[in-house]
C-alpha cells in the first residue's frame, strides 16, 4: 500500500508541475478582455443563506422550526439567489471575478444551543452529510447553473472546504464514529499539537486527520444512503476513487474524495480552506493534490466548458497569518509554511488592522512582499468578514476609504457582501458573530441616495480593478507624495499592464504626474470619471468633480 500511495504522489506531483506550466501561457478567459490572474482576483464572499432568496419553496427544510436566537436560524437565502444576482449583472458591475460561497454541504438538521439562543447550521459549517447539497442552500442541478452561468460571466466560482470537523451532535443528527471523530480534549492552543489534536469547541467533533487506517462508512450515512436510493452508486464511486489514488480508506480521504467531485462534476475553480491550521499540513498537500486531479478529470471530460488554462486554487484560513510573516505561520513552538503545502494564497488577517495606515506605506509595504518572498503565492485582504469581531469599520463610516484601501492594495481583494454597499455590522439584539451576518441590504441599494453613491464607488474601483492585473499582481511605485500618485506595473509572457492612479486630488481642475509611465502624446482615459486626457510634459491635467483618478490607456 505504502508503495503504491508513493506511486501516485509522483504521478500527482508530475500532474501539477503540468498545470503550473500551463499558467506560464497566457491564461485568457474566453469572455473577459483582460487576462485573469489568481494574484489579482478581485473576490465577493457571501453567506449564502444571507444574500439573496431565490427560492422561497426550500426556505424550511429538515423541520427546522425551533424558534433561534437572532439571526441564529436560516433567513432564506440560497443559490438560486445568486444565480439571480448574476443574470442581474450586479457582480459584473462590481468588476467581481471570484464569487466564494459559504459551504453548501448538507448541515446538521437540528439546533443546538450556544450559549446565545437556539443557533441552526445556516453558515454551512455544520457538516453532516458532504455529498449531499443542504436543499436549505439548493440543488446540485442549481449548482450546476451557477458555475454555468458564472464562467459565462467570465466569473469563477470558489466553494468553502472544512474538513477538520463534523457538525455538532444533536438529537436528531449523529456522531460520527469514534475511528473517525475524536470528542475531547478541547484545544488549549498553547503549542503546535495542542492546535490539531483536540476540538475547536466543545460539541464540535474533530475529524482524525492523521489516522491513516481503513475505517468503514458510518452506519447513519449508510442507512441515509439507502434511504435515499443512492447507496450503491455512492460506494461505486467510492470504490473508484480509493482503487484510482491507492489512498487508504481513512476519514480525511473520504472527505476530499466528496469534496473533489463538486470539481470533477461541476467544474468549480477553487476552494477556501476552513480552519487549515488545526491539521497537520500534510493534509492540505494530500487535498490540494486530489483537487487537481479532479480538476484535470473535469477539463478533459468538458473541455467546451474550460473556462482558462488558469490551475485549481486553494487559499487558507490560517487563522491569525497577517502578510508581515511572509512564508511561515508561528505556534511558538514550531513554524510551517502553508504556502508549500497545497495553498497559493493564504487570507490575511491583518488587513483590516493595517488598512487604518496611510496609502503609501500599507501599498510599498504590500507590493514589496508579495514581489519577493512571495513572489507566485498571494495573500487575500479583507476589511470585514463574517467571524472577525474587529472589522476595518464597523460602524460603516468609511465605506469609501475602505473601498480605496481594499481594492487598491496589492494582493487579491475580498469583498465581503454588502461591504459595498455598507450593510451594517451592528444589528440591535444579536450576539456574537450574528451581527455581522445579516441579511443583504438590498432595499437600501434599491432607494437610499448614500447607499447607491458608497456602491458606485465600489463598482468603479472594482471594474478598474479587473480590468488591470496590475492593481492586484503588480509592482507599486510611488510617484509624487504630494498630491499622492503612483503606478503599477505587471508583466507576465506576452502581456503587460500599466496604470497610474492619483487619491485625495482636490475636486475641479487637476495636473497628475505620470512618470515614466505614459510617453508624451499618448491618449489616457480616466476610468473614474470617464474623461479622455493626453500625456503632456510627463502630465496630464484633468478637470472632474471626483478626488480620485484612474488613468489608463485609451482604448
Amino acid at each position: 500500500m505504502r508503495k503504491i500511495i508513493t506511486l501516485l504522489i509522483l504521478a500527482l506531483g508530475l500532474l501539477s508541475h503540468n498545470l503550473e506550466a500551463q499558467t506560464k501561457k497566457k491564461t485568457v478567459s474566453k469572455t473577459a478582455k483582460t487576462p485573469f490572474f489568481w494574484e489579482d482576483a478581485n473576490v465577493y464572499f457571501l453567506l449564502t443563506d444571507r444574500f439573496n432568496d431565490g427560492d422561497k419553496t426550500n426556505d424550511h427544510t429538515y423541520n427546522r422550526t425551533k424558534i433561534a436566537g437572532k439571526l441564529r436560524g436560516f433567513e432564506g437565502g440560497d443559490i438560486r439567489g445568486v444565480i439571480q444576482k448574476i443574470d442581474e449583472n450586479y457582480f459584473d458591475k462590481l468588476g467581481i471575478d471570484v464569487i466564494w460561497l459559504t459551504p453548501i454541504v448538507e448541515q446538521i438538521h437540528d439546533a443546538v444551543d450556544e450559549g446565545t439562543g437556539l443557533s441552526y447550521g445556516f453558515h454551512g459549517y455544520w457538516a453532516r452529510d458532504w455529498s449531499a447539497l443542504d436543499p436549505s442552500f439548493g440543488t446540485k442541478k442549481d449548482l450546476a447553473e451557477l458555475v454555468q452561468k458564472a464562467h459565462k460571466h467570465g466569473i469563477r466560482i470558489m466553494l468553502d472546504a472544512v474538513i477538520n470537523h463534523t457538525g455538532p451532535v444533536t438529537v436528531e443528527d449523529s456522531v460520527y464514529p469514534n475511528d473517525w471523530v475524536r470528542t475531547s480534549p478541547k484545544c488549549t492552543y498553547k503549542s503546535y499539537d495542542t492546535y490539531i489534536n483536540c476540538t475547536l469547541v466543545d460539541n464540535l467533533p474533530d475529524v482524525k486527520t492523521e489516522n491513516n487506517d481503513n475505517v468503514d462508512l458510518p452506519v447513519f450515512l449508510v442507512e441515509k444512503w439507502k434511504k435515499e436510493g443512492r447507496y450503491e452508486t455512492e460506494v461505486a464511486s467510492l470504490n473508484t476513487f480509493f482503487k484510482k489514488t491507492g489512498f487508504p480508506r481513512a476519514p480525511r480521504f473520504y472527505i476530499m474524495k466528496w469534496l473533489s467531485d463538486y470539481i470533477r462534476d461541476y467544474g468549480i475553480d477553487g476552494y477556501r480552506v476552513d480552519t487549515a491550521k488545526h491539521t497537520y499540513e500534510n493534509v492540505w498537500a494530500d487535498f490540494r493534490k486530489v483537487c487537481d486531479l479532479s480538476f484535470a478529470e473535469f477539463k478533459k471530460n468538458n473541455p467546451k466548458k474550460v473556462l482558462d488554462s488558469n490551475p485549481f486554487f486553494m487559499v487558507g484560513e490560517v487563522y491569525g497569518y497577517n502578510i508581515g510573516a511572509k512564508r511561515l505561520y508561528d505556534f511558538g513552538d514550531r513554524k510551517v509554511d502553508y504556502f508549500a503545502n497545497g495553498f497559493t494564497g493564504l487570507i490575511n488577517f491583518d488587513f483590516r488592522n493595517e488598512a487604518k495606515m496611510a496609502y503609501e506605506p500599507l501599498f510599498s509595504k504590500y507590493s514589496t512582499i508579495l514581489n519577493a518572498d512571495l513572489k507566485g503565492k498571494t495573500v487575500m485582504n479583507y476589511i470585514s468578514s463574517h467571524d472577525d469581531g474587529s472589522p476595518f469599520d464597523a460602524s460603516r463610516t468609511k465605506s469609501i476609504e475602505s473601498g480605496t484601501k481594499l481594492l487598491l492594495a496589492p494582493g487579491i481583494s475580498q469583498v465581503y457582501y454588502g461591504d459595498e454597499s455598507a450593510r451594517s455590522l451592528v444589528v440591535e439584539g444579536t450576539q456574537g458573530d450574528a451581527t455581522l451576518r445579516s441579511n443583504m441590504n438590498w432595499d437600501d441599494i434599491k432607494t437610499n441616495p448614500e447607499t447607491q453613491k458608497v456602491l458606485l464607488h465600489w463598482q468603479k474601483l472594482g471594474q478598474f480593478r479587473k480590468n488591470h492585473p496590475a492593481i492586484g499582481a503588480g509592482i507599486h511605485q510611488e510617484i509624487s507624495s504630494s498630491p499622492y500618485v503612483f503606478s503599477r506595473t505587471f508583466a507576465r509572457d506576452n502581456f503587460t499592464d500599466k496604470v497610474v492612479i492619483g487619491l485625495d486630488f482636490p475636486k475641479g481642475q487637476k495636473e497628475i504626474s505620470v512618470g515614466n509611465i505614459f510617453k508624451n502624446g499618448t491618449k489616457l482615459h480616466d476610468a473614474y470619471s470617464d474623461k479622455t486626457v493626453v500625456v503632456s510634459k510627463g502630465k496630464v491635467s484633468i478637470d472632474s468633480e471626483f478626488d480620485i483618478v484612474l488613468l489608463e490607456l485609451k482604448k
